[in-house]
């Protein structure tokens, strides 16, 4: 029933069309919000059977996920029944609707995806769309399981923007939140900081409180107009420092930028109980010394408060897996971060700095250091490499978002927008960008070969029939942080990394060497070396495929 469910969802993957009729229908918004009213109608429910679910809406370009998480923990501790709507999945797509941090089973996933998919094939207008997208399709779904599920609250993370996001039909949520603002999408959500901010600020209702996080003056003025417009109150997050009087609180997600996630959970939580009637949620008390006078910012800052124990307990518990995640697995450690931004990869880059570089070289033999990247639609990957250059990689390895070669198994990370052509192609590009980065850090030619494809379980290089040269052998003095490698696959890629080395890794042994030289000298360094460490980023998509073949549990 569940894989049934999946498979038919799947069906509704127009991703690509449905991007192209945001594009042309984002001159009006009610369009959009219209045609998301009349699926949730045809499928049972009305825009106010939403007011019921306590909702606390959160948007931004990075680090909103991360936001709802510490969210939902802190609210979770008061012993509320909490619902959680966040996307994209990693490995299972009932990630996306939690209860209770969980994420739905599979018997009640296959339940209401039956009962909502069939109310709506019951309702076809041949004149219409006769069946909304998968991201449409799930969002209603959402919606379905926390009202029958009868949950206290739910925390909604936005997909794309806000103004035009299909969660956007929540007419009056409890409490808005913006995380920090970046550049992405900007085919959708246009290509400047402003444009990004008037998008997200489409969140706001009228009368609803909102907060956001220190952004940039521009943005943040722009954010101000769209609270002013709504017309509601919006305040701007002190920093953490500012409840911690001296006691740093530890955070559940690791590195400095999820501070700000985490300040903005803290008044997110505070203002729902708040508005709730909760008692003894959080004394407030003065600002903070060397907090700027409200005075001088587009916005007000939030009053600070002494966190409850509850709420403390709640940013130190929080997981958000696939965001900042060290796995240890033997000699090979595993640094997992689904950053996909300009920003939140120099974010990347610093934690990666703090939790793997400033460690001491091992004493009895030698560290390899390994990239695993891939990137999907509009973005810049030559930027988004650059900022990885001072990680000072031994290796650079890149691969589709695809677990096997073949996903046909794999329902849950089946993707009909793409085709393997497609995404190898932007894998050889990706290695490309790599290699003429790492010309120009050394200054002379470190890589004259045609793009090479490793393909098959027994790791053979070949060059790519798409693009053909002749293959010069790297000379053996160059450095070897400029080797770069294609696979057809993440599993694929994680055999030749870590050489049977992962305790953890269930894969079948690699019979032979690579014949490609750079391939057979990996092969021997990383068989040998004492430390493997392995930074996974670019992609989210990629992220949970890489978690999959790691964690069996998140499987089950």
């Amino acid at each position: 029933m569940y894989k049934d469910a999946i498979r038919t969802l799947n069906t509704l993957q127009t991703n690509a069309s449905y991007l192209e009729q945001v594009k042309r229908e984002r001159g009006d918004p009610q369009v959009q919000l219209e045609a998301m009213k009349g699926f949730l109608e045809r499928s049972g429910l009305k825009v106010e059977d939403l007011d019921q679910l306590n909702i606390i809406h959160v948007t931004g370009t990075k680090g909103k996920g991360s936001a709802c998480a510490f969210t939902e923990r802190i609210l979770r501790n008061y012993g509320l029944k909490t619902g959680f709507y966040s996307s994209p999945h990693l490995v299972q797509v009932r990630e996306r609707i939690r209860i209770n941090g969980q994420p739905i089973s599979k018997e009640l996933f296959s339940k209401y995806f039956w009962q909502v998919y069939n109310r709506l094939e019951e309702t076809k207008d041949p004149a219409y769309a006769s069946m909304p997208a998968y991201f449409r399709f799930l969002t209603i779904m959402a919606f379905h399981v926390f009202l029958q599920e009868k949950v206290d609250l739910a925390v909604v993370e936005v997909g794309i923007g806000g103004a035009y996001d299909c969660t956007n039909i929540v007419r009056k949520p409890v409490v808005c939140g913006v995380s920090s603002l970046g550049i992405d999408h900007t085919s959708i959500l246009g290509d400047t900081m402003e444009k990004i901010a008037w998008q997200k600020g489409g969140i706001f209702k009228p009368g609803v409180p909102a907060f956001t996080v220190p952004q940039p003056e521009r943005p943040l003025e722009v954010l101000r107009d769209r609270a002013r417009e709504s017309p509601c109150p919006l305040y701007l997050c002190p920093d953490l420092g500012a409840y911690e009087e001296g006691k740093v609180f530890p955070l559940g997600l690791a590195g400095d930028h999820q501070r700000s996630n985490a300040t903005l959970a803290l008044q997110l939580s505070r203002m729902w109980l708040e508005q709730q009637g909760y008692q003894g949620i959080g004394e407030l008390k003065d600002l903070w010394p060397g907090a700027e006078p409200p005075g001088k910012k587009p916005v007000p800052l939030a009053p600070v408060f002494r966190p409850s124990i509850a709420m403390v307990q709640g940013l130190q518990d929080a997981v958000w897996l696939g965001r900042t995640q060290v796995l240890q697995h033997g000699p090979v450690t595993w640094y997992i971060d689904g950053a996909h931004t300009t920003s939140s990869v120099q974010a990347c880059v610093r934690w990666f700095h703090q939790a793997a570089l400033n460690e001491e070289k091992p004493v009895d033999g030698s560290e390899v250091r390994v990239l695993l990247f891939n990137a999907t639609g509009d973005r810049d990957t030559a930027a988004l490499l650059k900022l990885l250059l001072p990680c000072q990689f031994d290796y650079a390895v890149f691969c589709p978002n695809f677990t096997e070669v073949s996903t046909a198994g794999n329902a849950d990370q089946q993707n009909f927008t793409v085709t393997l052509e497609n995404v190898l192609t932007r894998c050889l590009d990706n290695q490309k960008k790599w290699n003429q980065l790492m010309e120009e850090k050394v200054g002379q030619d470190l890589w004259l070969s045609a793009p090479l494809v490793v393909e098959g379980v027994g790791g053979r290089l070949k060059p790519d029939p798409l693009r053909s040269a002749l293959l010069l052998v790297p000379s053996v003095e160059r450095p070897l942080n400029a080797n770069s490698l294609v696979f057809p696959c993440i599993s694929h890629a994680l055999q030749w990394i870590t050489q049977g080395r992962d305790p953890l890794l269930q894969m079948p042994t690699t019979k032979g060497l690579h014949l490609h030289p750079v391939a057979s000298t990996g092969a021997v360094l990383l068989k040998e070396a004492t430390v493997i460490r392995v930074l996974v980023t670019g992609s989210l998509h990629l992220v949970g495929g890489v978690l999959k073949l790691l964690d069996q549990s998140l499987s089950q």
